[in-house]
Order: C-alpha cells, then structure tokens, then sequence
C-alpha cells in the first residue's frame, strides 16, 4: 500500500467527508441492520394508530422485564418500569445508579402519524352508496389519500364504560375500504386546480357499502345494511360514532424497498421508526445505566403537541416527579441536568425534488442517523436550537461509538420547515438536540426509508441512554 501523501492526510483531517454508510459497514453489522430492521416492521404492522402502538409496546416492554409504575413504588437501581397515558402515550424508564438529582437521559419520539379520522357523525347514504365522512389529522397531501387500499383502527367507547376495539382491513378475510377519485376522461376542470385543491377535504369520504338492505323499502337502506354488519359485529349503534376515536390508515403492510433490499416501504415512519430505535435501545441496555433512561412516547405531535396526551401535558412532569419523590428530589433538580435526544425524522434529499433543498446541510439516505440543531419555519420559528456545547455532546457520543451520522435541514430556507417536541422539551430546561432517520416522501401514506439509517438511529438512541 502506497504511502498518503501530506495532501491527502491533511484532506483526511481537516475536511468533513463523508461515505455511503453500506461502503464502510463489515458483513457483521449489516446482519444486525437486516435483523433489526425485520423487528421494526412488526412493529409498524401491529401499531398502525397510537393506541396500537401503546399496545404492542405493552407487550415487548412486559416480556422484557418491565413492570407498571404505581406512584409510591419502591425503586432500586436496575428497575424497569412504565406508565401508560390514557392508552396514547407512554413513558418506560430503567432505573439508574446515579440519583436522579444527576439527571436523567431521555430519547423522546411520537407515535402519531397523519391520517384521516371518522368524524362524530360519519355515516350517511348518497344515491344508493354508503359512505363515512372523515376530518383529516396532521399534515397530508389530500391528493395522495384517494384510490388506495384503506383500513379502519381503533376504539368505540360505550355508555356502560365499555370499550370495543374496531378493527377492519386487518384480519385475512376482512374487506378493505377506499376514497374514490374523479376518471381522467372528465376531470379537465379538476386537472386545472392545484394539487392543494384538487381533492377537497370535505371529499376524502371513505366508501363503505353499496348493497341495501334486503326486503326494506325505506330511505337510507343502503345505511342501514352497513350499520347492521358494524352492529352484528361489534354491537355498536349509530349513535355511539359520537364517542369514538376510529383512524382510516393505509391497508398496505411494511415491506423492503429495492432488489437490495437497502429500504423498507411502510405507512408511518414518521415518526414510529423512531418511537422503535428509542424502544429497542432501552430493551438493549446491558445492565444498569449510570443515569436513569427513559423512553417517551407521545401523541399529537403532527397537530402542534396539544391535548393530555401531548408532549405539552404534565403526564411526562409527573411521571418523572413520581421517580423523583422515591428518592426525596425535587424535579426542577433532574430537569436541569438533563439530556434530550428529540429522536424524530428528518427530510432526506431526493434529486428528482432538488429545487427545495439545500445539498450541503441535507441528510442523505444510507449516510446514518440526521442530527438537526434546529427545526422551525424559515426563521427558526418554533425551534429550540440546539446549543454549541450539545451538539458537541452528541458528535462525541456518536463518534466515539462509531456509529455514522450526519447533520441535517429540512429543506431550504424559504420553502417550509416543520417542528419536532425538542422546543417542549427545551421548555422544562432540558439541554435537547432533534435526531431521526431522514424520510423519502415524508407524511405520504407510504413512506419510505433505509435500513442502515434505521439501525444507526437505535444506536445512537442507545448511546444516549448509557451516556
């Protein structure tokens, strides 16, 4: 091997340079990605709405040794517990050997994804079809939600305080459902419209039924036939659609993407590939960690964070206060020596949109793990911006580790930008740094990522938890 010139040493430690992370990966680790990444899509296809995700996490937390957390309960080092918020959010934590007067280390992901939901009153009958009406949740392209395959996720609460768990699509046998869209041969005025006003949203009603009721002569009978299956099996009335929370997802399941099978195709990577590399890197923890490490996973970030079970609620305060009392410490004494990982995606490039991004400051795919210092719109409205010191936390963290990453934007200045839950995190004054997978046709009901970065993101979850 030929001697590196003085040139070329220098280019090797002064420049930022950096390679596809598939090049520089040993045969070992690229076994880990795939075997992580087959885990993942369980994950996807079991918690296709928040509360699914609640409830399969249940399960892998239990079966890993973690226990529901009852305030007053004694706590030693080595501990695993949780506590779900409402059946949409969650906190898990294991007990470090530090007092948490130290501080904790937090990787904070969200479980909820744009979707449509069924409004209060759904169901109705025009000219012999029955249809749902739905109100859409986050940020959606409409146009991309008509003529694909659709399922129905969640829950009818009933008077009795019973709750019934409403699933079709899911199930080998079930039908699916889907939106219908205008045939090209009579859509020249549609065509003129914008993409944005293409599809209106008071449109995006999902078929249900054309069949009527056998032997009924009254109005709406093509209604009624559809509520009488919905009755027969899961014993629910029109009436109780009012207290309901029923989500209308894409019917197709997460699967590799490309004849290398480098990406993973699925609904909701964003942000539930990270809500799954802050899970799995909290199940990995070998033994006890220094500092506590907790596991958030919080609802409505796509709508602003609000609500109970948002990351602006008191339900991480308090779960973090609990843990605290055990140990006679105020919480403003954890907070403050804190760490933050905000673990949600980011936008990766994609050349056939290059107008809109800004190449030098873009994750690629298949580079690792996006650090961002910020988020925000245009002028950083709505970030927490890192500071210097913690990004310079993070980049030791991960270097030191080996484990790739790159910095990243969301665009170009001018053209958008999005949030995350750093800016509610930084609030309690918690240093915090945004961190995710970067995501090819981000908020679409098929998204897609790499594997590679996946893999990369649960370790750099991992580092953050043994600090």
């Amino acid at each position: 091997m030929e001697e590196k010139t003085a040139a070329q040493k220098l280019r090797e430690e002064l420049l930022n340079t950096k390679k596809n992370g598939w090049s520089v990966v040993d045969d070992a680790m690229e076994a880990a990605i795939h075997g992580y990444s087959e885990g993942y899509k369980v994950f996807l296809d079991r918690g296709k709405t928040e509360r699914g995700c609640v409830d399969y996490t249940v399960e892998l937390a239990e079966a890993a040794g973690f226990v529901e957390y009852k305030r007053g309960m004694a706590l030693k080092p080595g501990d695993k517990v949780y506590r779900v918020n409402r059946g949409r959010a969650m906190n898990l934590a294991v007990i470090g050997s530090a007092p948490l007067d130290q501080g904790v280390s937090i990787v904070a992901a969200h479980i909820d994804a744009p979707r449509l939901d069924l409004k209060p009153s759904p169901l109705y009958e025009s000219d012999e079809l029955a249809f749902a009406k739905t109100h859409y949740y986050g940020g959606i392209r409409k146009y991309q939600w008509v003529t694909i395959p659709l399922e129905l996720r969640g829950v009818v609460a009933m008077k009795d305080g019973s709750v019934v768990k409403v699933e079709i699509g899911n199930h080998p046998g079930d039908p699916l459902f889907t939106i219908n869209d205008l045939l090209p041969h009579l859509a020249a005025d549609q065509s003129k419209r914008t993409l944005g006003e293409a599809i209106p949203g008071e449109s995006l009603n999902v078929m249900l039924g054309s069949r009527p009721l056998k032997d009924d002569e009254g109005s709406d009978s093509v209604k009624l036939s559809v509520l009488k299956l919905l009755n027969q099996r899961y014993g629910v009335v029109e009436s109780d659609f009012i207290s309901a929370e029923i989500e209308v997802v894409p019917a197709f399941n997460a699967c590799d993407i490309g004849l290398d099978r480098s990406l993973i195709g699925a609904y909701g990577h964003d942000d539930r590939v990270c809500s799954y590399a802050g899970l799995k890197a909290l199940f990995d923890l070998n033994g006890t960690p220094t500092r506590t490490a907790i596991c958030v996973l919080a609802d409505k970030e796509e709508i602003g964070s609000e609500g109970v079970s948002g990351m602006q609620s008191h339900f991480f305060d308090t779960f973090v206060s609990d843990l605290c009392d055990s140990q006679n410490l105020p919480l403003k004494a954890c907070l403050e020596r804190s760490f933050c990982l905000s673990c949600d995606v980011t936008a990766a490039y994609d050349p056939n949109f290059a107008e809109v991004y800004e190449k030098r400051n873009s994750a690629l795919v298949n580079y690792g793990v996006g650090l961002c210092k910020y988020t925000g719109s245009r002028g950083k409205g709505g970030a927490s911006d890192a500071g210097a010191e913690t990004v310079a936390y993070v980049r030791r963290l991960l270097d030191d580790r080996n484990i790739l990453w790159q910095m990243a934007e969301l665009g170009k200045v001018d053209q958008g930008g999005g949030g995350t839950v750093a800016c509610y995190m930084a609030n309690r004054n918690i240093d915090t740094l945004d961190a995710g997978v970067p995501v090819l046709s981000m908020h679409a009901p098929f998204e897609t990522v790499s594997k590679l970065d996946c893999y990369m993101t649960y370790l750099a979850a991992k580092a953050v938890y043994e600090g």
